[in-house]
């Protein structure tokens, strides 16, 4: 939509985000993006952009690089400031700690809607209960007009502990899209297992900390000795990269399992290997609303997730999964080895998922949320 003399005359929504690298919050903005077509788009990254751009397909949209080094921020204040008077957006929107400090230039520059979405526990704070975490919210609060919460677990924290209103956090989870996400025969030339024969215990997610993905290599080696008649058509699927997967290479090898696992580091084509897990493991120690258990959900694989964030919201215990404790590599192999054992079970909490996924958690519905939000912002 162009405006007289050619302008675009859509309203601008700045992105304002730490990083613009792999991972759910990221993805989140990509679909935002290009599910939003009566938007105009920017991602401001405060440190760098990676190649992870290349997902948004909205044509026009402006990517821009602030390369802050570690440290506080504040002398990026005036550079933030003018960009924003420069691109005179309709809307800032900041996500996580890591970039809220800058909804004070967004303050200063009068942009009409200023928002700050908050998408999981931050890695040195999980479960929130740091008392400096929520005085450095409650200190770059003030000036935001709407908080958006991912989860319920994260909307309690805001008005809780943190104290903003709760006139002012509106809850919107994620959304997957079932129609990339959904399940599917056919495997890429490189998948080296087969249906039937193999029965996968399947990952996504980066190789950190706080996705704990040492704890899911433990629990398959003590799956292994739980079910030792299914042990030899066991296998892990570990999908995604970061700094501890050598750490789980490493550890399957020294156990003798490397012939029945598959880390590859990060794919490009979760979408075509997801269909191909029987069981998805989720075994973080903290989440928000998670992008990869939605679309393994979507993909109908059955799912088992440790009861932290907004697992719970996504998994009932029982009705369409299994929740298990966080940094309990006994719990999370003896809930695998319920569904290696009972292929009925697995079958039907795998078919409630994918039922659950398309009914209550659309993409559709994520992204008419967002759009109402942005559309909101008062015109000048």
């Amino acid at each position: 939509m162009t405006a007289a003399g050619g302008a675009d005359a859509r309203p601008l929504v700045v992105h304002l985000l730490h990083r613009f690298d792999t991972g759910g919050l990221e993805n989140g903005v990509v679909n935002i993006i290009n599910h939003l077509p009566q938007f105009r788009h920017a991602v401001v990254a405060v440190t760098e952009i990676t190649a992870f751009k290349d997902r948004v397909r909205a044509p026009g949209t402006r990517f821009i690089a602030l390369n802050k080094p570690p440290g506080q921020g504040l002398w990026l204040y005036p550079r933030v400031y003018r960009l924003l008077r420069e691109l005179r957006p309709a809307v800032v929107h900041t996500r996580n700690l890591g970039a809220m400090e800058f909804q004070l230039p967004a303050w200063a520059a009068r942009v009409p809607l200023r928002v700050h979405s908050e998408h999981g526990w931050d890695v040195n704070d999980l479960g929130g209960v740091s008392r400096a975490n929520q005085r450095l919210r409650r200190f770059y609060g003030p000036g935001v007009h709407r908080f958006v919460a991912l989860s319920r677990a994260i909307q309690d924290y805001l008005t809780g502990p943190v104290g903003f209103a709760a006139g002012r956090v509106q809850r919107i989870c994620n959304g997957v899209d079932t129609q990339r996400f959904a399940p599917r025969g056919d495997a890429p030339a490189d998948w080296p297992y087969r249906r039937g024969e193999h029965l996968v215990i399947g990952a996504v997610g980066r190789m950190q900390a706080v996705k704990d993905p040492l704890n899911l290599v433990q629990a398959f080696l003590r799956l292994r000795e739980l079910c030792p008649g299914e042990a030899s058509r066991l296998r892990l699927v570990m999908l995604g990269g970061g700094p501890l997967l050598d750490a789980a290479r490493t550890r399957l090898a020294e156990a003798g399992a490397a012939a029945q696992a598959w880390l590859p580091g990060d794919r490009t084509d979760v979408a075509t290997l997801l269909p191909q897990f029987d069981i998805f493991a989720l075994p973080s120690q903290a989440e928000g609303i998670s992008n990869t258990l939605l679309e393994a959900m979507a993909c109908g694989c059955a799912p088992v997730a440790t009861a932290v964030g907004g697992n719970p919201e996504l998994v009932e215990d029982g009705g369409n999964g299994l929740l298990v404790p966080a940094s309990d590599s006994e719990a999370l192999a003896q809930a695998l080895a319920r569904l290696v054992a009972a292929p009925a079970l697995r079958e039907r909490l795998a078919q409630a998922s994918l039922a659950r996924a398309r009914e209550e958690f659309s993409l559709e519905g994520m992204v008419s949320a967002y759009g109402a939000l942005y559309a909101s912002a008062p015109r000048g």
